[in-house]
């Protein structure tokens, strides 16, 4: 069971909110005791303790997502947090302008693979539209 239940509870709201109620709910249901101590982590500290602070909307909190995961290069990550972006109200150019500016901080090929793996994700977004 989470630390603090109130601040799980908050950050699975936003959670869902961001990244999706089918995608959040289903990494709780297939989390088993190994795991599951790693989603509560994540759930109560990231989207809890961190989404929820007043200081930065959660437009600029995705844009800083981008970023930071194209410099880690974690493309699951990223798949996720270009749909929550999308969620966020971030615009594809918005997306685009990001991945121009890790390519001159954090490298040509890491923002390659994004560029990549944002084409995926929005050809994945533009058919479940049809």
């Amino acid at each position: 069971m989470p630390v603090n239940p109130e601040l799980f509870d908050a950050g699975l709201k936003t959670r869902r909110e961001v990244l999706g109620a089918d995608y959040v709910d289903a990494a709780i249901a297939n989390a088993d005791a190994f795991n599951m101590p790693m989603q509560e982590l994540v759930t109560q500290y990231a989207w809890g303790e961190i989404w929820n602070r007043p200081g930065l909307d959660r437009r600029t909190r995705s844009l800083l997502n981008l970023a930071m995961l194209t410099a880690l290069n974690r493309p699951h990550e990223l798949k996720l947090h270009l749909r929550g972006a999308l969620n966020n109200g971030v615009t594809r150019e918005e997306i685009q302008e990001v991945f121009l500016q890790t390519a001159v901080y954090c490298g040509a090929p890491a923002a390659i693979d994004s560029f990549r793996t944002a084409k995926e994700v929005f050809k994945e977004v533009d058919a479940a539209k049809d």
